[in-house]
C-alpha cells in the first residue's frame, strides 16, 4: 500500500509536466509575456511616468486646442515625442502616465481581492470537506447564501454610501467578499476525495492531528486546482473593478483607473478615438491574457474540472 503524500511528488512529476506543457503552448507564452509586461508596468509606474516626463495629474494646456473644445493638438490624440500615447482631451494630462498608474490601481485591487478570495475560499472548502457534518452544512449554506446575493447591486450601493474611506481598500474588501464561494466549492470537492486516501489514513493512524493533516497532506493535494482557478479569478476581478469605476462608484478622480478612463472617453470616442482605444486595449489584453493562462493551467492541473 502506498502512503506517499502528494508533498513528495509535487516537486517532480505533476509540476514538471505542467511547466513542460505550458512551454509547449504558444498562446501561453504570449499570455505570460503580456501579463508580465503589465505587472512590471504597474510596479514601475512612478519610474515609467518619470521617464515620460509627465505625472498622471499634471496638466499640459499647450497640448490641447481650446478653440476645438479642448481636443488634443496633433494626430492620433496628440501622440508625439513629448506625449508617447497622446493626451486627455480638455485637461491635457499625459495618457501614458495615466495608463501606467491606472494599471497599478487596477492590478493592485484585482490581486489583493483575489488573495482574499483564495485564502477564504481555500480555508472554508478544506474545513467543509474534511470535517463534514455540521461544519460542512453551515459552510455550504453560507456559500449558497453568498452566491445567491445580488453582489453587483450591493457593491454599487456600498461604494455609493461609503464616501470618506480609502476607496482602494474598500473596493478590495467588497469585491473579495463575494468571490470566495466558487473556489470554496472546488476545494471542498477535492478535499472530499482526498481525505480517504491511503496517505491521509496513514497519517491519521500515525497520530497526526487535523491541523497537520490539513496542512501537510490535504493542502498540497488541492494546490493544483487552486492555482488554476486563481488565475481564472484575476480577470474577473480586473473586470469588476473596471465596471465599478466605469459606473462612477470606484476610485475617485484624479486617481487614474482604466475603467474610469474608459467612462470619461465615451464623450470623445468620435472626435478622439485614441483616448478610448488605449485604456480599452490595455483592459482587453490583460483580461484575455489571464483568461488564456488560466484555461491552460486548468487543463493541465485540473483536467477533470475542465471537462465538467
Amino acid at each position: 500500500m502506498s502512503t506517499i503524500s502528494p508533498t513528495s511528488r509535487a516537486g517532480s512529476g505533476p509540476w514538471r509536466l505542467a511547466r513542460a506543457e505550458l512551454r509547449r503552448r504558444p498562446s501561453v507564452k504570449v499570455s505570460l509575456a503580456v501579463v508580465t509586461l503589465f505587472a512590471v508596468m504597474a510596479v514601475a509606474a512612478p519610474l515609467l511616468s518619470a521617464l515620460g516626463g509627465w505625472g498622471p495629474e499634471e496638466f499640459d494646456k499647450s497640448a490641447v486646442d481650446p478653440y476645438l473644445g479642448g481636443l488634443p493638438v496633433g494626430p492620433l490624440g496628440g501622440v508625439s515625442a513629448e506625449h508617447w500615447l497622446g493626451v486627455e482631451p480638455v485637461t491635457g494630462r499625459d495618457l501614458f502616465a495615466r495608463v501606467v498608474h491606472g494599471a497599478q490601481v487596477s492590478l493592485l485591487i484585482a490581486f489583493a481581492a483575489t488573495a482574499i478570495v483564495v485564502a477564504a475560499g481555500t480555508a472554508a472548502g478544506i474545513a467543509a470537506g474534511y470535517f463534514g457534518g455540521r461544519t460542512d452544512s453551515a459552510l455550504s449554506r453560507l456559500m449558497d447564501l453568498t452566491m445567491s446575493f445580488p453582489s453587483l447591486i450591493f457593491m454599487i450601493a456600498m461604494m455609493s454610501v461609503a464616501r470618506d474611506v480609502n476607496r482602494i481598500v474598500l473596493m478590495t474588501l467588497v469585491i473579495g467578499l463575494f468571490g470566495w464561494p466558487g473556489i470554496a466549492r472546488v476545494v471542498r470537492g477535492q478535499t472530499l476525495s482526498l481525505k480517504h486516501r491511503e496517505y491521509v489514513d496513514a497519517a491519521r493512524v500515525g497520530g497526526s492531528g487535523p491541523w497537520r493533516i490539513l496542512t501537510r497532506d490535504i493542502l498540497p493535494g488541492v494546490a493544483g486546482p487552486v492555482i488554476a482557478y486563481t488565475t481564472l479569478i484575476v480577470p474577473g476581478m480586473i473586470a469588476t473593478e473596471a465596471a465599478l469605476s466605469y459606473l462612477g462608484v470606484g476610485v475617485r478622480p484624479p486617481t487614474p483607473s482604466w475603467g474610469q478612463m474608459i467612462a470619461e472617453s465615451v464623450a470623445f470616442y468620435d472626435t478622439d478615438p485614441m483616448y478610448f482605444v488605449v485604456p480599452s486595449l490595455c483592459l482587453f489584453l490583460t483580461v484575455l491574457s489571464f483568461t488564456l493562462l488560466g484555461d491552460a493551467l486548468r487543463d493541465i492541473l485540473d483536467p477533470r474540472g475542465s471537462r465538467t
